[in-house]
Order: structure tokens, then sequence, then C-alpha cells
């Protein structure tokens, strides 16, 4: 007699608890949803800045070749660009600039700008790209569905 009682209140208990854990499922199921499409936006989003980082330094080796190189801008620019074709948007900005190895600034278009010592020349490209947010999320502004990515090489030209 007191097994049936027992096993009458345990299955009372079981049937009140029936549909719980449907009900917390449908409770965490989309904050888990949120937080992993959240994952995959950060990830995203480092995927594009690896980019557009490759993408700066593809533009500065080929100018830190050698002096000739690194005053061709159209050619540094063309190869940040060509490295970058996923980028949305990129943009490449090259230049060059020149120091005296004692630390002073030099003039690059001299012929002989440092009289203590010989001329270094740098080379650096500044790449700015988009990442495009994966969905469009209700209630985030639009500047925010977008988001700009940047990203500078400098390197020293070989003599």
């Amino acid at each position: 007699m007191q097994r049936t009682r027992i096993g009458r209140f345990a299955r009372g208990l079981a049937a009140a608890e029936k549909g719980s854990a449907l009900a917390e499922l449908a409770i965490v199921l989309p904050m888990l949803c949120l937080l992993l499409v959240g994952l995959i936006e950060v990830g995203r989003f480092g995927y594009y800045s690896i980019l557009v980082g490759n993408a700066a330094r593809a533009g500065v080796q080929y100018g830190a070749q050698n002096v000739d190189t690194a005053r061709d801008r159209a050619g540094m620019q063309s190869s940040a660009l060509n490295d970058g074709q996923n980028v949305p948007g990129l943009t490449a900005q090259p230049s060059y600039s020149c120091t005296c190895a004692d630390g002073t600034a030099a003039d690059c278009l001299q012929a002989a700008p440092c009289p203590n010592s010989h001329r270094i020349v740098y080379v650096q490209v500044a790449a700015t790209g988009a990442f495009p947010s994966l969905l469009n999320y209700p209630g985030l502004p639009a500047s925010l569905r977008s988001v700009t990515v940047s990203a500078t090489a400098t390197m020293r030209v070989s003599p």
C-alpha cells in the first residue's frame, strides 16, 4: 500500500513537469540564436580587418622593392586593390617619406639631402574598406549597418 502511494505521487510530479523543459527551451533558444549571430558577425569583422591589412601590406611590399617603385604610387595602389578584391569599397592611399639616418628630416626630391649621413626612404599605404553587416537588424541605425575598416602598413625601402 505504501508503494502505490509513492508511485502515484511520483507519477503526479512527472506529469506536472512534463512541459517545463519545452517552456525553458522556448525562452532560452532566441537568446542562444542571437548570441550565435553576434559571434558570426564578430568573426566576419575580424576576417574583413585581416583582408584590409593584407591589402595595405601588399601595396607596401610593392613599393619597398627599390627607390623607383617607392615613387610609383599608382603601382602601390593597384597592388593593394588587387590583393583586396573581396573587400567592398576598398581604397588605398600610398605615400612615401624620407629621413636621414641620424634622425633629421630629409627632402626626398633632393639629390643629397643628408650631409652627415645617408637617406632612408619609407613607403606607407593606408587602406580603407567597408564591413557590411550580414543582417539588417531592426532598430539599428543605417550608419552602423556598414562599418569602416582601416589599416596602415609602413615599410623601409631597400636601397
